[in-house]
């Protein structure tokens, strides 16, 4: 994969805002038919418990299928600290470097992380989206921005993130007893499509595979630097 659009990681806080506020207006919400996606990109990463490492996980699987064809792994260092809402600039080099060295071409990006539901409207999968002008769809695991309500409790069960007056994304409900992930809008998506993907991505789990095989292979790269 080759990047559209390059910016500098050597940022203060103030300019990386000022750059997703640059960045989110170049995002497109548009409908991506399910027939024009072949691969999925699966995108997760992981912290060393020891050292200053982060670990930046990608796998591509085949869709409908969900058989994994690739991974890709890079180890790096946290150089941008912990603040909620800019967590691109300090996953966001990583995962470039591992997205650029894959040898299959991903139809879309399924990034742990959010998009629109995000206080400047451009969360990782939405970044990540526009640089590399790809569809991109976020996962998360708990919710940063946006009014929202639980969906019930029944597997499939969804309810609308709202941003202002506009819906950015779903709560959704993939198994009885669990708690619900966040799907957002990254890029090149609308709303009705990324519950359609997210869907049909999931089989047993709570997550769906491409990112679940992102998360456990993230936590693979860990363990084996850890130890």
């Amino acid at each position: 994969m080759k990047l559209a659009i390059k910016h500098s990681f050597s940022l203060s806080p103030k300019e990386a805002i000022a750059l997703q506020k640059k960045l989110s207006q170049k995002v497109k919400i548009a409908k991506l038919p399910l027939r024009k996606i072949r691969l999925i990109a699966g995108i997760d990463v992981s912290y060393s418990k020891k050292t200053k490492k982060l670990f930046a996980a990608v796998v591509v699987v085949s869709f409908p299928e969900l058989e994994l064809q690739e991974r890709q792994g890079i180890v790096d260092e946290v150089i941008f600290p912990y603040i909620p809402g800019l967590l691109f600039f300090r996953e966001g080099k990583a995962v470039i470097k591992a997205l650029e060295a894959l040898k299959n071409e991903p139809d879309l990006l399924m990034v742990d992380g959010h998009g629109l539901a995000h206080p400047r409207n451009f969360g990782i999968a939405s970044h990540l989206g526009v640089i590399f002008d790809k569809p991109s769809l976020g996962v998360a695991k708990k919710p940063l921005s946006g009014k929202l309500i639980l969906p019930g409790n029944k597997p499939g069960s969804k309810s609308l993130i709202i941003k202002g007056n506009e819906a950015v994304g779903w709560v959704l409900r993939t198994k009885a007893q669990c708690q619900p992930i966040y799907v957002t809008i990254g890029h090149l998506v609308d709303l009705k499509g990324s519950y359609e993907i997210v869907l049909k991505t999931l089989t047993k789990y709570r997550l769906p595979e491409p990112t679940r095989l992102a998360h456990a292979f993230s936590n693979e790269l860990r363990s084996q630097f850890d130890n």
